[in-house]
């Protein structure tokens, strides 16, 4: 099954086109410009390269969140324009699961994290063990004193946090008296292609949608949305 995989959630973009879970091509671009600007000629010349077309897709796996939510509008809504009317199956990816999957051949405690400001991460827990992932929470925005308190439960098992919250995450963490493993920096960043992986086993297991049912998810309401309800609570005080 060819499966093409984006992630435009995270602070970079990245796609990835695989045959089964074999990794065809991966494509990573950290320079700044916006999702929408990168992701639809990143997948064009990805599959011009490899001798395909859209034509060929057979399952579009993209990473609905939580994030960046500029990003994950653009990655949803270009699947969703992709499939349009062509009855291909569709696959939403939590962002957080896709990191850990980046781990998933090291041992111990996985932390994807994505800085979500003012003291809080986007983050779940898994465990990872001889190559298997293992969820143990469900996605979260999770302030750091509380995710550290969490990880203290977790014995001498080794933490590797993953992410773009990677930096401010480890600081917090390591401040709170919890030991954080140098995490290879290849690891941590988003990846289309653990996108794509995810979304493949998701739709071996019967886990699917059509490109209508396909939606971001957001675990918080953006900012602009919640200075409005903001404003409007001070107003009616």
């Amino acid at each position: 099954m060819i499966t093409l995989g984006l992630e435009g959630a995270a602070k970079l973009a990245s796609v990835a086109v695989c045959d089964g879970e074999r990794v065809l091509s991966h494509f990573t671009i950290d320079n700044g410009l916006t999702q929408s600007e990168l992701l639809l000629p990143m997948a064009e010349d990805m599959l011009k390269s490899l001798k395909l077309g859209f034509e060929d897709i057979e399952l579009y796996a993209v990473a609905t969140g939580p994030g960046s939510f500029t990003g994950v509008r653009i990655g949803v809504s270009l699947v969703k324009g992709l499939a349009f009317g062509k009855n291909i199956p569709c696959v939403d990816v939590s962002t957080l699961e896709a990191l850990a999957e980046n781990a998933r051949g090291l041992s111990g405690v996985i932390v994807p994290c994505m800085d979500a400001r003012r003291g809080q991460v986007y983050n779940a827990l898994f465990t990872s063990e001889g190559g298997e992932l293992h969820r143990r929470t469900e996605d979260r925005a999770i302030a750091l004193s509380e995710l550290a308190e969490e990880l203290s439960q977790y014995g001498d098992r080794k933490i590797y946090i993953v992410g773009d919250g990677y930096n401010v995450a480890k600081k917090a963490l390591t401040a709170a008296g919890i030991v954080c493993e140098d995490t290879p920096e290849l690891l941590i960043g988003a990846s289309g292609a653990s996108v794509a992986r995810v979304g493949i086993r998701k739709y071996g297991d019967g886990i699917y949608l059509s490109d209508s049912e396909l939606s971001p998810t957001y675990l918080r309401l953006p900012q602009a949305e919640r200075e409005r309800l903001e404003r409007e609570k001070e107003k009616n005080k």
